[in-house]
């Protein structure tokens, strides 16, 4: 999942949001002023919707602080981290790789809910060392604001040590699993399983709910099982297709017979003869058998089309020094993980200043259809 607003950098690690934020943190917001009105009467409602405003605020602050401690281990672990997202269902760490090992693994499941349970016993420390105690209500509005704090901290320690992968406690149950039997991926799909059983019964529970108490939660209930039942398979199907590239290099499955255009061709040529012709979208830009750029629609739309017969490929291409290559010696993983981290749709495959073919996720997904047509056999 990727921001669509960028916050700036912790520790070198981007932080963003993601529009669904804008949703949750409203309907926490909205909640939490009904709780206040309800629970202090004799508050103003100045006084309720800014502490309102500043427990949402708080909230999603304690949510990046979760996050942060998973990343922040997974850097000391020699791992790359490439952004924290907070979204509707809370926030995600964007790790470049997997874990190498299962120590790791652990390590890095582990310390986001010993984070919360930190924060959350914090919180509750400071509000009950200005004044609250077990037997009163919270009158003050800072000690109210770290008390719902620390209570949602200590249940979000608890509700991410579930065993459903890709929770926290999934990854620490696959970790243990992992260390045992010494099989990543069997580890994986036996924590996955584990996760899709935890996702089912969160689904009936839900429905359940929602059909006998009449109760909206259990929507609630449900709608957080049907996303750990999808990001659990999604998770394991993952570990699996990064377990059978391991291996391989980009010189096995990249496209050889990769489109490619002189770099003297004027854009008008280049869009009528062959673009609008063949569908393809790259295309390889040579000077005699010399790579020196590549192009594409978004190219092509930034010069204005009465320009074209006067503009050459070569305008308008993007050199090669702006762009992402990789040798025919590369690893698949990690040719996939500069697609992924660059947010890009191809790699020319380059060795000695000329052009081997071209990698792209289309070649991965040509040798999965490939594959498992022969093994339907």
């Amino acid at each position: 999942m990727r921001s669509q607003i960028r916050l700036g950098r912790i520790a070198g690690i981007e932080i963003g949001l993601h529009y669904s934020w804008f949703i949750i943190a409203f309907l926490i917001g909205m909640s939490l002023v009904g709780e206040f009105h309800s629970t202090m009467p004799q508050w103003s409602k100045a006084v309720t919707w800014s502490a309102a405003c500043v427990t949402a605020l708080l909230f999603f602050v304690t949510l990046l602080l979760h996050e942060l401690a998973h990343s922040l281990v997974a850097k000391a672990k020699g791992l790359k981290v490439r952004a924290i997202t907070l979204f509707a269902l809370g926030g995600v760490s964007q790790i470049e790789s997997e874990a190498p090992n299962a120590k790791t693994e652990f390590w890095i499941a582990i310390v986001g809910p010993l984070s919360s349970l930190l924060i959350g016993a914090i919180c509750l420390g400071v509000a009950r060392g200005i004044g609250w105690t077990k037997l009163t209500v919270a009158q003050n509005p800072v000690a109210a604001v770290l008390l719902w704090l620390g209570y949602i901290n200590l249940t979000l320690a608890v509700f991410n040590m579930i065993p459903g992968y890709p929770l926290d406690g999934g990854r620490v149950l696959r970790a243990i699993i992992w260390f045992f039997n010494k099989n990543a991926v069997r580890a994986t799909q036996l924590a996955a399983r584990v996760g899709q059983v935890v996702a089912f019964l969160f689904i009936l529970y839900g429905l359940f709910r929602f059909f006998t108490v009449e109760n909206f939660g259990g929507v609630w209930l449900a709608f957080i099982g049907w996303f750990l039942l999808d990001a659990s398979r999604s998770s394991a199907a993952q570990v699996e297709l990064m377990d059978l590239l391991r291996g391989r290099t980009v010189a096995d499955l990249m496209e050889r017979d990769c489109p490619v255009v002189p770099s003297h061709l004027s854009l008008y040529d280049f869009v009528h003869q062959l673009m609008l012709r063949n569908g393809r979208r790259c295309y390889i830009v040579v000077q005699g058998d010399q790579l020196v750029g590549l192009i594409t629609p978004n190219e092509v739309k930034h010069v204005p089309a009465e320009e074209w017969p006067q503009t050459s490929v070569q305008s308008a291409m993007r050199p090669v020094s702006q762009l992402k290559v990789v040798s025919p010696e590369t690893p698949v993983v990690q040719a996939l993980e500069v697609i992924s981290r660059d947010d890009i749709n191809q790699l020319p495959v380059v060795a000695g200043g000329r052009l081997h073919g071209v990698f792209s996720r289309a070649s991965v997904t040509g040798f999965l259809r490939n594959r498992a047509e022969l093994l339907r056999r």
